[in-house]
């Protein structure tokens, strides 16, 4: 697969906090203030979240848990900067993302934000290594220095043995290893992970989390997860459940 050649976008210091937000972004990594996101559904109106609010302080393991619909995910996009709220604030890392560009959103992603998605979405036919590095050669960083990360990574998340297989030949719980890896290889400041287990049984399950939480605090990442599943929220630092769009 022909590696394609990232947008062109201004300097990593041009994403700075506005001058007001500055203290504020100093201790909460993630400040919300009365968000509401709405659409249209099917011909109706669709209250996804209503008036929610939230700090989460730097280095905190944040779980989001509560049932399909009840908003999480669309809090979830709107944290990655893939959404933009109706009304209300969202502020990551000193950065009020609803004044953010699109050439500035591509840069948010990339450099501020790590994604972990719950169907893994590794290519096949790469191999391991080369999964886990892809995000840092897109953004730019020579292949070498890449690869040296990735392979750091990887041996973080028990699959260095592993690394040069392809990514077909995994089980499940291994390739939501791999997608935990890759997140972390262009050293983001926030890790985002929707249904992390959502695809996995028990027993893969919990070398998954294992892995997310015991890396993520190594490296002094803030982690929001959202899970319908309250035994795998129950390896956070602190739990809020959501409800009807809002925190119960």
């Amino acid at each position: 697969m022909p590696l394609m050649t990232p947008p062109a976008i201004s300097p990593a210091s041009s994403l700075t906090p506005a001058p007001n937000d500055a203290t504020k972004a100093a201790d909460n990594i993630i400040y919300l203030n009365g968000v509401a996101k709405s659409y249209m559904a099917e011909g109706r109106m669709v209250n996804a979240l209503q008036g929610v609010n939230l700090d989460v302080p730097r280095g905190q393991f944040l779980a989001i848990v509560g049932r399909s619909g009840c908003g999480k995910s669309t809090l979830l996009n709107l944290l990655g900067g893939l959404d933009k709220p109706s009304t209300g604030k969202v502020q990551v890392n000193g950065l009020d993302l609803a004044h953010l560009n699109e050439a500035q959103l591509t840069q948010y992603r990339r450099d501020v934000v790590g994604i972990i998605f719950q169907f893994f979405n590794l290519l096949p036919l790469l191999s391991v290594l080369e999964n886990t590095a892809l995000p840092a050669l897109l953004a730019g960083q020579e292949k070498r220095k890449s690869h040296a990360r990735a392979a750091e990574l990887l041996n973080a998340v028990g699959l260095g043995e592993r690394m040069q297989q392809q990514a077909s030949l995994l089980s499940g719980g291994e390739m939501q290893r791999v997608a935990v890896a890759r997140a972390l290889i262009n050293d983001p400041q926030l890790i985002l992970a929707d249904e992390p287990t959502g695809n996995l049984d028990s027993k893969s399950a919990e070398p998954v989390l294992n892995a997310l939480y015991n890396l993520t605090k190594q490296e002094n990442k803030t982690v929001v997860m959202v899970t319908h599943s309250r035994e795998a929220a129950a390896i956070a630092d602190v739990t809020r459940e959501m409800r009807d769009g809002k925190f119960v």
